[in-house]
């Protein structure tokens, strides 16, 4: 545990972004009769420099954390997914090792009762959303309209995921290792699953869950046909300008990060999708709320608009005009019944994901080519 810092720490961010205007960087401020000024001679406001402040110890990862709780609440989630599942998907828990060759991903699986033959099914990485996020409930009526559609549906808990220890969470890495944790999935899949075709595998996320996605998509070679992105994250850099230092905490405090935009620029443009469009090289469909209060418009937009003017050929875009539940207008869930509350702008958003998903992955078929006998 840290002690919080003293005022000459908490003043290191306002003199840097200080600097860059006025001052070479590393200027210290003066203190004169008691008080701090920065090098232009501003008297420093110890409660605005407090507020100001942005940690990049990876220690303090843990600050306010309750990891017990979070294991807690993750097996109780485990076991919402058994119940529900219960009669009506093969449900199970998987685990496999990350590509990057140091943490062991647990991962949802959920199947069809009755599998078909070789290369029978198509499969879905389907990731979870949230800085610190887990698998949640309301997730489950859509991944069951998947499986009940002929996919086989794998649910990583990459690094980072809350609710599974200490490793994994202090392991974080936001569109870094991350990103191979979850691409990691395939591996697993076509390796134990002999009825999942591996030339039919798309990846489909939510809010970071898409983030996820699309980098996977812009860091060739991979193995997916395509992808789904809803309201994904897309650029950092604007992302922590608007966000403040609360939501930079997770990002400046991380392994691989260790600092704030200004101080890691490369390593957060090479992290955020908008910048990568250039790279993606399959079909992918990005749909986006006007109104949405967490990836805002202004933010996300611009992703929209590059892959328009770049990947023309590639990307199904859709922008929703002020839809109910704005970041969250596709995932109304009654979380008593678990099943979907549907508005306007989220059944088509879903019947355009379903139509898009079956156009690249063709679940109606068998591994022979021919129509399924389920279907």
């Amino acid at each position: 545990m840290h002690n919080a810092p003293t005022l000459p720490a908490l003043l290191v961010i306002p003199l840097i972004l200080f600097s860059i205007g006025f001052a070479p960087l590393g200027v210290e401020a003066q203190e004169v009769d008691g008080d701090w000024v920065t090098p232009r001679g501003v008297q420093m406001d110890p409660d605005r420099a407090r507020a100001l402040y942005v940690s990049n110890d990876p220690g303090d990862q843990l600050l306010g954390r309750d990891l017990e709780a979070d294991v807690e609440r993750r097996k109780e989630i485990q076991e919402t997914f058994r119940e529900a599942a219960d009669g009506v998907v093969d449900f199970q828990m998987v685990e496999y090792e990350s590509s990057v060759g140091d943490l062991t991903i647990p991962a949802y699986l959920f199947q069809p009762l009755e599998k078909r033959d070789r290369n029978g099914h198509p499969a879905l990485v389907w990731v979870h959303g949230g800085v610190r996020g887990l698998w949640t409930a309301n997730y489950w009526p859509f991944v069951k309209e998947a499986v009940e559609r002929g996919y086989v549906v794998i649910a990583p808990e990459y690094r980072g995921s809350i609710g599974w220890g200490e490793e994994h969470h202090l392991a974080f890495d936001y569109g870094g290792y991350e990103v191979d944790d979850n691409v990691s999935a395939y591996d697993w899949l076509v390796e134990h699953l002999p009825h999942v075709d591996p030339d039919r595998v798309a990846m489909i996320g939510w809010s970071h869950g898409g983030y996820i996605s699309l980098l996977a998509m812009a860091r060739p070679p991979h193995p997916f046909q395509s992808a789904v992105a809803i309201v994904p994250v897309s650029n950092l850099i604007f992302r922590l300008s608007y966000k403040g230092p609360n939501y930079q905490h997770h990002f400046s405090t991380g392994n691989r990060f260790q600092g704030l935009p200004f101080e890691r620029r490369e390593e957060y443009v090479h992290r955020s999708p908008v910048y990568q469009v250039d790279h993606i090289d399959v079909p992918v469909l990005v749909h986006l709320a006007d109104n949405d209060q967490d990836v805002d418009f202004e933010e996300a937009e611009m992703l929209v608009h590059a892959l328009e003017v770049k990947k023309p050929n590639l990307a199904e875009t859709r922008i929703y005009h002020d839809p109910e539940g704005g970041h969250a207008f596709d995932r109304q869930v009654d979380m008593e019944t678990l099943t979907p509350q549907w508005t306007p702008h989220m059944r088509d958003s879903w019947n355009r994901i379903w139509a898009f998903l079956e156009w690249n992955l063709r679940p109606y078929e068998g591994g022979n080519g021919d129509v399924a006998d389920d279907r």
